[in-house]
């Protein structure tokens, strides 16, 4: 896998930030790739440390939750993966995702000012009905069943594009919602500054402060709004009401609170 130098613009935020960064400064660029996930799983795979990073113009097969396709136009939107390796069992790794949206979500307001919320579990959306502005995707890496690396997918539309049909009454952008661009350069640094600083929590053991930051970014879909899952085969429906330590979404139904850790989950 060849890598190519930085942008001079992303370069220049990048160093600009290094002291934030810290590890995670370790950033690797590719103008196309299928997916900077897979890259990052084989850098992970060949020992490359945390914060370990690979960021691309364009996706030929960018990968989204359940197998689903990430649509990842040219130089449209920041494709970014990232290197998490474990410590001990402190790092929660059940939260990463919720972890990273938080991340993901400081970074662009502080960036954009736009009111970006949290979908469980891992989706960036603004807007009522909610439009979906990114996504996280974590994978694992590690031999015999065990975990040696977590490879955290980052994916943020930044720019109006034409999205296929199936996608075009739900996703929207950076630029759609605020009316203008932003700098990517800038958002991307400032996207790996906030993802160091939720995984350095994590490390730690600190998974309340992790979840009480996802809550103040998820209350839309919290405090009993109504929602409905597939449960093998049949449709289930009741009221979100939180996520227990492990970041699965606590649902009131039929007088008792059912534990949802997988599935598509719609919100009425």
């Amino acid at each position: 896998m060849t890598t190519e130098r930085l942008p001079p613009d992303l370069a220049a935020a990048i160093a600009r930030s290094a002291d934030a960064l810290g590890p995670f400064a370790r950033l690797r660029h590719v103008a196309e790739t299928d997916s900077t996930n897979d890259i990052a799983l084989a850098l992970a795979a060949g020992g490359e440390p945390e914060g370990t990073g690979v960021i691309a113009d364009v996706q030929r097969q960018g990968r989204g939750r359940r197998g689903r396709e990430w649509f990842s136009p040219p130089e449209a939107g920041v494709y970014l993966s990232v290197i998490v390796r474990p410590r001990g069992e402190s790092t929660g790794w059940a939260l990463l995702t919720l972890g990273i949206g938080v991340a993901a979500a400081r970074a662009i307001r502080a960036q954009s000012g736009l009111p970006v919320e949290l979908k469980w579990p891992n989706d960036l959306v603004i807007g009522r009905p909610w439009r979906k502005l990114g996504g996280v995707l974590c994978e694992t890496s590690g031999a015999r069943g065990g975990v040696d690396a977590v490879v955290v997918g980052l994916g943020v539309n930044l720019l109006r594009a034409a999205y296929p049909p199936e996608l075009a009454e739900r996703a929207t952008s950076i630029e759609t919602e605020l009316g203008r661009p932003i700098d990517r350069a800038l958002l991307v640094a400032a996207l790996l500054v906030e993802m160091r600083a939720i995984v350095e929590r994590l490390h730690a053991g600190e998974r309340e402060h992790v979840r009480a930051a996802w809550r103040a970014f998820a209350s839309g879909g919290l405090a009993g709004a109504p929602v409905s899952w597939q449960d093998q085969g049949r449709e289930r429906r009741g009221r979100a009401e939180d996520i227990d330590v492990d970041g699965a979404l606590l649902v009131r139904s039929d007088g008792r609170v059912e534990r949802v850790i997988a599935g598509d989950v719609l919100w009425d």
